[in-house]
């Protein structure tokens, strides 16, 4: 299976004796995972993998270097933790160390962006066949000629079996992901959670296209038969996947986008959908691509004789997930892109039961939920604990922007301005109480309201002012009429036997968004500030 590289590692300053595996296909990656252990294959075709005791990103663990690039570019915090350059020096010095011992290596050249013009060269090593297969799945695939003149920009190293040392590396455990934006390099080690590849391209895209005037967005988008983009905002377990991935539209991708002057585009070639409780009925077109050979499933639970798939099974982790090409959805975008956006939709999975179905916002409006990056966790297993817990997760994908919010958010509000685009709020979460007291939002009422926005017909449909945060909330909505559908849905107040618990929730919501938009009342201008007023 060892290929030749176009641009060998020794000219990267990288020296090893492995036998170097460069730019294999699906099929031979799967052999060499079967032959290596990694995985099984489930009934259908599938390969199955566990990330051991990592089975999500390691956030705590992750730094980057703080040197004459960074120092004022970054917005250094618990996110961006900074490492010394000295601590870097060391750290891949012992990178290298262990590179030069191993006796298999898989290189993988790829792209990150689908727009040429602001896409990036990317390198990833890895030691596992599986591994080398996710990220080649993840990412953009460059064609035949493409790879004969491939010289990579970017590089990530990614070893499991290393483990960092806090003293000497400056990191926190002996799990690290080191990020040197100065030498174009990225250092995961001892985690095999495949994750962490796909989101350091996001990262490094995040730092990167800003400078360029490009938008990136943590969001999933498509395309009506109109020939309208929608993008779709949303922190995991909001439905930004399950929403996008519709077969009356054409999908341009489910996570990581740019959006330029001329078009919004994937940075990926590939999906990562979390498939908890996945169903044929409930999300058709995620459901076949997990009876397809060359997706990957991870950590989730099969039964050794028949091979079959339990998605219900929450033993190894509720984070299970599927890693399948882009094009296995049978209606996604050839070249992974799309015109500028008409709409853009924030996804919310408000579990405290306030927030209404759908709202129409303002570009400012949008701009104070954007920078908000609200959603809410259920309650977990701990004995007693009842309530939900609100997330601010700034630009819906704080753990993942380098730069300030506010750069994000000024660069979000002058493309929706110049585009003309439509804002709108969804809360895919609880209604008629909260969790616990209520019921999860109606996905067929979710549908129905998306797709009477995105085919404009609630353009003429008379609104109201919502109480709390000041936005337009459609009155009556024909879509949901047809479908048999209580219009009270709209109103989330009337959905509540207790008007008093609803009206005390709601201000303790508010109250929460107050606390939270603190940190950006000086980076926005007045319009947005007024909108925090709204809702305080």
């Amino acid at each position: 299976m060892t290929a030749q590289l176009s641009f060998p590692l020794d000219k990267q300053g990288i020296a090893t004796s492995a036998a170097i595996h460069a730019n294999l296909g699906t099929a031979q990656l799967v052999e060499a995972a079967l032959a290596r252990g990694e995985g099984q294959l489930a009934a259908h075709g599938p390969l199955v993998v566990e990330t051991g005791r990592f089975t999500g990103r390691s956030v705590k663990d992750k730094f980057v270097v703080r040197d004459a690039m960074t120092e004022e570019t970054i917005n250094w915090g618990a996110i961006n933790q900074p490492m010394s350059p000295e601590h870097f020096a060391a750290l891949k010095a012992d990178f290298m160390a262990e590179l030069a011992g191993k006796e298999e290596l898989f290189v993988a050249d790829l792209f990150g962006g689908s727009q040429p013009e602001y896409r990036v060269n990317v390198r990833v090593i890895t030691q596992m066949a599986w591994h080398s297969l996710f990220v080649r799945t993840l990412l953009v695939r460059p064609s035949a000629e493409e790879l004969a003149g491939f010289t990579p920009e970017y590089t990530i190293i990614n070893l499991p079996s290393f483990k960092a040392d806090p003293e000497r590396h400056g990191c926190r455990s002996d799990t690290v992901i080191a990020v040197n934006f100065t030498e174009k390099l990225i250092l995961i080690g001892n985690t095999e959670y495949s994750g962490e590849m796909k989101k350091g391209v996001f990262g490094l895209l995040n730092y990167l296209l800003p400078a360029q005037g490009v938008m990136p967005m943590h969001c999933s988008a498509n395309i009506g038969a109109d020939g309208k983009t929608a993008i779709f905002f949303g922190l995991s377990g909001t439905g930004k996947t399950t929403l996008s991935a519709d077969a009356s539209r054409t999908l341009i991708g489910d996570d990581e986008h740019g959006w330029s002057d001329s078009a919004v585009f994937n940075f990926e070639g590939g999906c990562y959908a979390k498939v908890i409780d996945l169903s044929a009925e409930g999300e058709p077109e995620i459901y076949a691509t997990t009876r397809m050979f060359g997706t990957i499933l991870e950590n989730v639970a099969m039964d050794e004789d028949t091979r079959e798939i339990d998605f219900t099974d929450t033993s190894k982790t509720e984070n299970t997930r599927g890693a399948y090409p882009i094009e296995f959805i049978p209606n996604s975008s050839e070249k992974n892109l799309g015109p500028v956006p008409a709409n853009v939709v924030m996804l919310t999975a408000d579990a405290f039961g306030v927030m209404p179905p759908i709202a129409r916002l303002t570009p400012e409006q949008a701009m104070y939920h954007f920078l908000s990056g609200y959603t809410a966790k259920v309650a977990g297993t701990e004995i007693g604990v009842t309530d939900p817990e609100a997330t601010f997760s700034t630009c819906f994908g704080a753990a993942f922007m380098p730069r300030h919010p506010s750069v994000y958010g000024n660069l979000l509000k002058k493309r929706i301005a110049e585009g003309n685009a439509q804002c709108w709020l969804f809360n895919t979460g609880w209604t008629g109480g909260k969790y616990g007291v209520g019921h999860r939002m109606p996905l067929k009422a979710t549908r129905a309201l998306l797709n009477a926005a995105l085919d404009g017909k609630m353009n003429d449909v008379e609104y109201r002012k919502d109480p709390n945060f000041g936005f337009d909330v459609p009155v009556f909505v024909p879509a949901l009429a047809e479908l048999g559908i209580d219009q009270t849905i709209l109103d989330p107040r009337s959905t509540w036997a207790d008007k008093d618990a609803y009206d005390a929730m709601a201000q303790h919501l508010v109250q929460l968004f107050v606390d939270n938009f603190a940190q950006f009342e000086a980076y926005v201008d007045e319009g947005v500030r007024q909108v925090a007023l709204t809702a305080a």
